[in-house]
């Protein structure tokens, strides 16, 4: 929670234009962690990610290092110090004529002491502190973005756990319907009413159901390994409330959501990268403009006894004819940056429509298959189980009734899966939660 108050602090600050209250709404005002193998929510979840993942750690020694870039940036040009002494010769016009030991002025020195400096023109100053403030903008987008795409993650994870953990329950259920099958086969077959070969059927079905409970037990310790290590914990054990699978959020139009994702961290990135270029071009422009570099100092002649004042300026010529090449490498710079934006919006248009179409679908799968298609399925099997037991019905009918209730549910969860995924795709997208309480319904 301290992070995303800091960073939605940093937002404010910073001025970044998209809401970032939905990392606020993913976490209660006082988020309690679960404890080994205690109830793990997805707030729990989202909050251990937030505290523990190095990711996130990264970007406050990237603000740090910023802060030292802006101090430096802000420095003035630096005084130099200039100290020279030279011995005058006033002996004889001949080089090689040795002067007259006894005359003084002959071996007097000659010092220069001058302070120099540049005068910065054009405002390179401000548009240096400018460009690091740029950056921190930038910084800050992009750290959104990637605290985004790990609450995504969060949320994909944690519904595979809740998806694992059904299918364990379904598993189970499969072992039962077997042993409950060997049963009335065993039942049949001693009173001769069916062959041996049948029993022995019902076996294989039963070991084949054990296994692949054991199968989907292992798949759901891998699922939990995934989430934990989200926080640097892999293997820890907690429990999940697997009916949090079917619990949904009502969705909203697409154009709405639409409108919502072009206001989202990867897409608010690009208008701090516009600004961050804009300020990199006026850099480059200012440096168009030369600096004036100046000097003061005095001599000292010993030889004639005197003092001079030292003064002057340089300028250099021809800075702007020479600062051509990196100004249009800047303004190229700042075209790309809209043109990548237009492309990532034309990229998100089908990748959100997608989500949306994808969710709706396979939420009323699941509504239809938990309304209808299992109930109808699991009187069926029910029928039929009385039907084999009179003789009137045969295994062969007993087993695809079975299946077929089975195969349902198993798609049920499927379909559950997908519309928390898809979900978390459309949160992700549109940086908002879809309901009140964020992704479907939070525990």
């Amino acid at each position: 929670m301290d992070f995303f108050h800091a960073l939605f602090a940093g937002v404010t600050c910073r001025r970044v234009a998209w809401p970032f209250v939905v990392a606020i709404l993913y976490l209660p005002a006082q988020a309690v962690l679960a404890q080994k193998g205690e109830l793990l929510t997805l707030p729990d979840a989202i909050a251990r990610m937030l505290a523990q993942n190095p990711e996130l750690a990264v970007f406050p020694l990237q603000r740090k290092k910023l802060a030292g870039d802006a101090r430096m940036a802000d420095l003035r040009p630096a005084f130099d110090f200039r100290f020279e002494t030279e011995r005058k010769h006033f002996g004889g016009d001949e080089p090689d004529e040795a002067p007259d030991p006894e005359d003084a002025a002959a071996n007097e020195l000659e010092l220069v002491v001058a302070l120099s400096s540049v005068v910065e023109l054009g405002g390179k100053r401000q548009m240096r502190v400018d460009v690091v403030s740029a950056q921190l903008d930038v910084l800050i987008a992009e750290e959104q973005a990637r605290a985004l795409d790990l609450l995504g993650e969060v949320i994909r994870r944690y519904a595979q756990v809740l998806a694992a953990e059904e299918l364990v329950v379904l598993a189970k259920e499969r072992v039962s319907f077997a042993r409950d099958t060997l049963k009335i086969v065993n039942e049949r077959v001693l009173a001769a009413a069916s062959p041996a070969s049948e029993r022995m059927r019902a076996e294989a079905t039963l070991a084949k159901a054990v296994l692949a409970e054991q199968s989907e037990r292992n798949m759901l310790v891998y699922r939990k390994y995934a989430l934990s290590a989200l926080w640097g914990q892999p293997g820890q054990a907690f429990e999940v409330d697997a009916r949090a699978l079917y619990r949904f959020a009502p969705g909203a139009s697409f154009e709405e959501l639409y409108a919502r994702a072009q206001e989202n961290p990867a897409i608010a990135r690009f208008a701090s990268e516009e600004r961050l270029q804009a300020s990199q071009l006026r850099l480059v422009q200012a440096k168009s403009s030369p600096d004036l570099g100046w000097y003061a100092g005095i001599l000292i002649n010993r030889a004639v006894d005197e003092t001079t004042a030292l003064a002057g300026f340089n300028l250099p010529l021809f800075t702007a004819k020479r600062n051509r090449g990196a100004l249009i490498g800047a303004e190229a710079e700042l075209e790309a940056v809209a043109l990548r934006r237009k492309a990532a919006l034309l990229q998100l248009y089908p990748q959100l429509y997608l989500a949306v179409t994808g969710r709706k679908q396979a939420l009323d799968t699941v509504i239809m298959l938990q309304g209808s298609v299992i109930p109808s399925l699991r009187q069926a099997l029910g029928e039929v189980k009385r039907a084999y037991r009179r003789g009137r019905d045969s295994y062969t009918d007993l087993i695809a009734a079975r299946e077929m209730l089975l195969n349902a549910e198993r798609s049920r969860i499927e379909a559950a899966r997908s519309v928390l995924l898809y979900g978390a795709e459309i949160e992700q997208l549109t940086a908002r939660p879809l309901g009140p309480l964020g992704l479907e319904s939070r525990q």
